[in-house]
């Protein structure tokens, strides 16, 4: 029984990777013969980004289940830890090695908050946790807005009044400029290192899923008075769960920064409606389902530009297929009827081997 799960588990992440890999070659290949507009090239590092947010946030809502409303702030730290070190390493390293490490040191830094917020705040269930979660990624993007760095031969000068405050040497080098964010990244993000990342974040997360921890996980989700009363540690798999899922958050973040030549914290990249817009796509793709997100994230984000054209009726068309989604997804009748079909091809599946027997 135990092989047959594993074997089933093993197929199922297959799968998963097969049709991020597929879509990767036929995107590659529709670029190379010149049938991707330059609006849709754009979009390719994007999708990236934000398939890896809703896996994420998958971990921490569908796999924990604990509401969080303050994914976006994760990769907001992640993204502006990234960039500074890029920027300040730019010229003495190749772009790539840069890249590789500002991924590394934005997830360090994106799991450091989430851990240091996760402590205090994961005590909390429910509506009190999305309270406390969404002020956290709102104070994180006022704080990165107040604050001006700048370097020079004596070493890093902070200030949260103004540039003229840092009294930097000449030719010192303003590295944040407050609301003006970080100027001069480079733009070394592409839509393969975007897909690798993709990969390695559903190794990560569909791995941690289906390992003791993440059974654990899960079972403090289902019942954590059972879980506990069993001696599972509830704050230390909680926290870890927290923290891994903002590390990638933080990925993300890296990802996003390294796709732009400036980075602000603007309400638009990492504000309230980011989150929530994340969160749409892990709902719809299905709560606790990894392929569902990568779906329903590709589709959702791609939808909104497919409708352009039809600029009158775009967000009313949108509104109708995020209405039937959530119905195919959480309505009884359909619940029931996907039930029975699967049952109906497990019945087709098991009657072989119930004659060979």
């Amino acid at each position: 029984m135990k092989s047959n799960a594993k074997r089933k588990i093993f197929i199922n992440n297959m799968i998963t990777y097969g049709i991020v890999a597929a879509a990767y070659i036929i995107m590659q290949v529709l670029v190379g013969t010149g049938h991707i507009s330059s609006l849709l090239k754009g979009l390719l590092v994007p999708f990236c980004i934000y398939v890896i947010m809703a896996v994420s946030l998958n971990l921490t809502v569908g796999i924990l289940g604990e509401l969080s409303l303050g994914h976006a702030g994760f990769m907001c730290v992640g993204a502006f830890a990234g960039a500074l070190f890029s920027k300040c390493m730019k010229g003495s390293i190749n772009p790539t090695l840069s890249l590789v490490i500002a991924i590394v040191i934005g997830a360090a830094a994106a799991a450091v908050f989430g851990m240091l917020i996760g402590i205090p705040v994961l005590r909390l269930r429910g509506d009190y946790l999305a309270i406390v979660t969404l002020a956290f990624g709102e104070i994180i993007k006022n704080l990165v807005n107040a604050i001006y760095l700048g370097r020079d031969s004596s070493g890093f000068h902070i200030s949260f009044k103004d540039s003229m405050s840092l009294k930097l040497e000449e030719g010192g080098e303003i590295l944040i400029k407050g609301a003006q964010g970080i100027t001069g990244t480079p733009q070394a993000a592409t839509f393969t290192i975007g897909v690798i990342l993709v990969l390695i974040t559903l190794f990560i997360v569909m791995n941690l899923v289906h390992s003791r921890t993440g059974r654990a996980i899960m079972a403090i989700r289902d019942n954590r008075i059972a879980a506990e009363s069993i001696g599972i540690n509830i704050t230390k798999y909680k926290l870890l769960a927290f923290s891994i899922s903002a590390g990638l958050a933080g990925v993300a973040g890296v990802l996003y920064a390294h796709n732009l030549t400036t980075l602000t914290a603007q309400p638009k990249n990492f504000g309230y409606n980011m989150s929530i817009m994340i969160l749409v796509y892990v709902v719809l793709g299905g709560i606790g389902s990894i392929r569902g997100s990568v779906i329903a994230t590709v589709i959702l984000y791609l939808l909104p530009e497919m409708l352009r054209g039809l600029s009158n009726y775009r967000m009313l068309m949108y509104a109708i297929v995020l209405i039937l989604a959530m119905l195919f997804n959480s309505a009884p009748q359909f619940v029931t009827m996907r039930e029975r079909i699967m049952d109906r091809f497990g019945r087709k599946d098991k009657k072989p081997a119930k004659e060979a027997a």
